[in-house]
């Protein structure tokens, strides 16, 4: 254990970030640099070594946390990292996007503030990336075997390494110009700076993995010519299908997808734009979506110099504190002010869009709503609520419908479907077609970074098996299993 009283005698405290006026002017991440250090051993020292950690079931990593917890305690950050690294393979991603589950199963948590779990990780991972610990891994000896990742996100990354230290000659295929998919493109640069990434994927060339950026599967390359050219293929295409909102007034200019407007800043950052061909600058922005993927697109409007921010939810805000109807270690659905809700703009619940209303020239002008509530587990407007708001920029982040079925990938590989349109796979991992196996949001649907790592972990050691008949790799969790929810 830790610190025996430290969950008695030091209070929770977070990472400090920067004053709002500063930040909103420049991209890079929201947190005072180095803020961390000086008091995270303390923090990890709140951690109790419970009998039962329920941190572990909190995470579907198996983050072993409360020893990487002890290691931070006593400043071992060598032996932290290396527990940190037995069970994640990108910690950093974590610590800075997860939004900490194992927080929210933190025994600590049921009658105080949880150890801050994802701040002790984070810290972990920059100070052995900043004492040089991180290294690349290469396998002692090839098996002569070769595999195809579809997809640069968590889950193919994390499955390309897995596969990669085990000996397999392995090239991630990518369709965007760069590695990282919606790390990269999707995660705005005051979230997760994308030097993160970009050192990773240089620890993974120097381990053997290969990438092919600019190659989208289905479109430039058939299916089945690259089933044959491996021995084996991992789907790891995401969840990308973006959901719509089809009311009249939909097809008027400045209405985007999230997905459609956030990779356009990031190309900014990264030097493809000088300014994005989609931008906030002096508009009335409205997102309409409450959850990360909406905060995003607030803060990117922020930035971006928008005249107003409004969020919109259709579901009643949620409560400040636990409901009785989800108890601990349960994730709760709590009240949740990001960095970009602290920079400013309106957030409004319990709200449906009827309609769009633009202007002579097909630009949307007003976005027109009206409250809702439920009554019998349905939801009903409530009549003599409807207004409008003015909307020059309207971004959709309303969440994903499934994988891409539009490129041919699904059909050219001849791949079953489940009952919610992801791609069908077995306790291996494996979808119908011998060879080809799915791991993340394409199988799993929508969810959170972590849970994506753990799908390319666990689907690695399902191709490893197929292709050497035995597996050494780690399979934290199955493909039917769920977050710790009510």
């Amino acid at each position: 254990m830790a610190d025996p009283k430290g969950f008695l005698t030091t209070g929770r405290e977070v990472a400090k970030t920067r004053p709002v006026e500063e930040r909103v002017k420049d991209w890079n991440e929201v947190y005072v640099p180095g803020s961390l250090l000086p008091i995270i051993s303390k923090q990890a020292g709140r951690c109790m070594d419970c009998g039962i950690p329920f941190c572990h079931n909190g995470c579907p990593l198996g983050n072993l946390i409360p020893e990487w917890n002890d290691y931070a305690y006593r400043e071992d950050w060598a032996a932290a990292s290396e527990r940190l690294h037995a069970t994640n393979n990108f910690p950093e991603f974590t610590g800075r996007l997860c939004p900490a589950p194992c927080e929210a199963a933190c025994v600590l948590g049921i009658n105080q503030p949880a150890v801050t779990i994802k701040n002790v990780e984070v810290s972990i991972i920059d100070k052995a990336w900043g004492a040089g610990d991180v290294k690349p891994q290469p396998p002692e000896r090839l098996s002569g075997k070769t595999v195809a990742v579809i997809g640069s996100g968590p889950a193919g990354l994390a499955a390309a390494q897995q596969l990669t230290r085990a000996g397999h000659t392995v090239a991630v295929y990518e369709r965007a110009d760069r590695i990282g998919g919606l790390l990269r493109y999707g995660i705005p640069e005051f979230k997760m700076e994308k030097r993160h990434i970009n050192r990773r994927i240089e620890q993974m060339r120097a381990e053997g993995t290969k990438f092919r950026t600019g190659v989208e599967i289905g479109r430039d390359i058939d299916a089945a010519q690259l089933r044959r050219r491996y021995d084996a293929v991992v789907i790891a295409a995401g969840a990308t299908v973006s959901r719509d909102l089809p009311v009249p007034g939909r097809e008027l200019k400045g209405i985007h997808f999230a997905m459609e407007y956030l990779p356009l800043a990031n190309k900014v950052q990264e030097g493809d734009y000088v300014a994005p061909p989609i931008t906030a600058e002096g508009k009335h922005v409205v997102v309409i979506g409450g959850g990360d993927t909406g905060a995003d697109c607030v803060g990117t409007a922020h930035r971006q110099g928008a005249a107003s921010v409004t969020q919109l939810e259709i579901m009643p805000r949620p409560g400040e504190e636990r409901n009785a109807n989800q108890p601990w270690p349960t994730f709760p659905m709590l009240y949740k002010v990001t960095s970009a809700h602290e920079e400013g703009g309106e957030r409004v619940y319990s709200v449906s869009t009827t309609h769009f209303e633009g202007d002579e020239d097909g630009n949307v002008q007003y976005l027109h709503l009206v409250e809702v509530e439920f009554k019998d587990g349905k939801l009903e407007q409530k009549p003599g609520t409807e207004r409008k708001l003015p909307a020059q920029l309207v971004t959709l982040a309303m969440g994903f419908t499934g994988t891409d079925r539009s490129n041919g990938l699904v059909e050219q590989f001849g791949l079953e479907l489940d009952e919610r349109g992801n791609v069908a796979r077995d306790a291996d991992f494996a979808t119908n077609v011998d060879g080809v196996f799915v791991a993340g949001d394409a199988g799993r649907g929508q969810s959170l970074i972590v849970w994506a790592i753990a799908e390319g972990r666990s689907a690695a050691r399902g191709v490893d098996r197929y292709l050497t008949g035995a597996s050494e790799l780690p399979a934290p969790i199955r493909p039917t299993d769920r977050a710790l929810t009510v």
